[in-house]
């Protein structure tokens, strides 16, 4: 943001006040709050936010000063107030004016002093905040119910709870010209890989922009760039365990102010596939319940264009599996009924966002009527239609990250398309393309498809085979981690 103004010295009692109470807007702003005070024969200035301070302890530090004689203040009234006088942990001084006015905006009540030329910054703050509840998304039958609120402060010490490592780092930084969003970039020190690190915090210093309007999805759009495709080059988590999951193994996470979901970097594709719920279990069940979700994701991709393969081609289809084409043609083309049926699906889910909950179930009773018997009834859909369209939206539902399944959602939809114009040529270009493109992806400089590609058998081994936790005694090797041994 360019400024045409001389900023005044800050030793500069009456200039610098009148200053700060222009940038603030004091008198155009109903929650800029500007208290002129007399201590210790010195005038004095707080200026706060209504709303983000916290009023007992700015009444108890304005009672102390209310106390003080001007000796009290010699030789040295900066050094008196901050060692003595103003006995509170989160106290600092600030000598650039601008930068202080920019920290206020974010909370911390400024305080001027009359001969002093250095502002005190007093991070007297509290933020109007929800209390910690399990995420929508992640849920577990066993597990922990807290997760990430939108106080930043909150969802570093939610880590920091799980992950007791003294060096542990939580580093701090601001992003955004107007908004000065606060951003928290987290690594332990000792595992993450010095590159990895400094390639996300050069990715995060390079973004320039007014503001961050969707928090932790436009500093995704900003970092990764590749902004033609689908597929989630971070991983979301809402859950403070699975963060410290990913600390431990040497990934990097990235905290936003205002968002309840932390970035998870680098991620590959089958970091969306997993799920805290396969650790909460006994191995051989967790185990079995990837197997059972990769296999629903596989279905949710190729199910429905093959099916639609088969159905224009039944010399392809072996005798064994006729039953599984339609017994009759339908009024209208069976391309044109899939269409219709996956852009109505994501009309319920749209509608599903935007009502009330309390309607929800009346939405999902109206949709079973309308699109399963209706529908079928009237020849708009045919029964087969109706029953591989569902498996494949249940295999989208059992993706853990929601990102993933909305982008092999578009995979299944171009699928269908190249087999509705090629047959079986298109099918198989589509499914080449599409293991091509996910090979060509790399997340931070993380090969996508790691360890299928490049290939690794104990990264393999254990993507594919949720193994027990005393038998998972290395980290990821793609992350270069400087403690690989757990």
């Amino acid at each position: 943001m360019t400024r045409d103004k001389k900023v005044p010295q800050i030793k500069d009692y009456d200039a610098t006040i009148a200053y700060i109470k222009e940038e603030l807007g004091i008198d155009k702003s109903f929650d800029q709050i500007h208290l002129e005070l007399d201590y210790a024969g010195k005038r004095m200035s707080l200026f706060m936010i209504d709303g983000f301070v916290k009023d007992d302890i700015m009444h108890y530090l304005m009672k102390l000063l209310s106390k003080l004689d001007p000796e009290d203040l010699d030789p040295d009234p900066l050094t008196k107030l901050m060692r003595t006088h103003l006995p509170y942990m989160e106290i600092e001084e600030q000598a650039d004016l601008e930068k202080a006015i920019d920290f206020s905006l974010g909370g911390p009540s400024l305080l001027i002093v009359e001969g002093v030329d250095t502002v005190i910054v007093i991070d007297a703050r509290t933020y109007p905040v929800r209390g910690p509840s399990e995420p929508d998304l992640e849920r577990v039958v066993r597990g922990s119910r807290d997760g990430f609120v939108e106080t930043i402060v909150f969802n570093t010490s939610l880590t920091r709870r799980r992950v007791r490592d003294r060096t542990l780092r939580m580093e701090y930084m601001k992003i955004g010209r107007r908004s000065q969003t606060d951003i928290c970039i987290s690594y332990i020190e000792d595992i993450a890989d010095e590159k990895i690190v400094e390639k996300i915090k050069d990715s995060l210093s390079k973004i320039d922009t007014d503001g961050l309007p969707m928090a932790e999805k436009t500093i995704e759009e900003f970092v990764c760039g590749q902004h033609w495709n689908p597929y989630p080059l971070v991983r979301y988590t809402e859950r403070p365990d699975t963060a410290a999951v990913h600390l431990y193994e040497g990934h990097v996470l990235v905290f936003v102010d205002g968002s309840p979901s932390v970035l998870i970097t680098p991620a590959t594709f089958w970091h969306h596939l997993q799920h805290m719920e396969e650790y909460r279990q006994k191995p051989v069940v967790g185990a079995y319940l990837r197997f059972v979700r990769f296999f629903a994701v596989l279905l949710s991709i190729f199910s429905l264009p093959l099916w639609y393969l088969f159905s224009i081609s039944p010399e392809m289809m072996p005798a064994q599996l006729a039953f599984i084409g339609p017994e009759e043609a339908g009024d209208i083309p069976l391309f044109v009924q899939l269409i219709l049926i996956e852009i109505g699906l994501d009309i319920m889910r749209m509608a599903t966002v935007h009502i009330p909950s309390s309607l929800a179930t009346a939405l999902g009773l109206v949709a079973a009527i309308l699109i399963g018997q209706v529908a079928v009834e009237v020849g708009l859909f045919l029964n087969e239609v109706i029953l591989y369209i569902s498996i494949a939206a249940i295999g989208s539902f059992a993706t853990p990250s929601y990102e993933l399944s909305l982008a092999n959602r578009l995979t299944r939809l171009m699928l269908l398309i190249l087999t509705a114009l090629f047959a079986l040529p298109g099918y198989m270009i589509g499914t080449t393309l599409w293991i091509i493109l996910l090979s060509r992806l790399k997340s931070f400089h993380i090969p996508y498809l790691w360890p299928f590609l490049p290939f690794s058998y104990k990264g393999l081994r254990d993507v594919l085979i949720r193994s027990p936790i005393p038998l998972k005694n290395r980290r990821p090797t793609v992350l270069h981690p400087k403690d690989p041994d757990r």
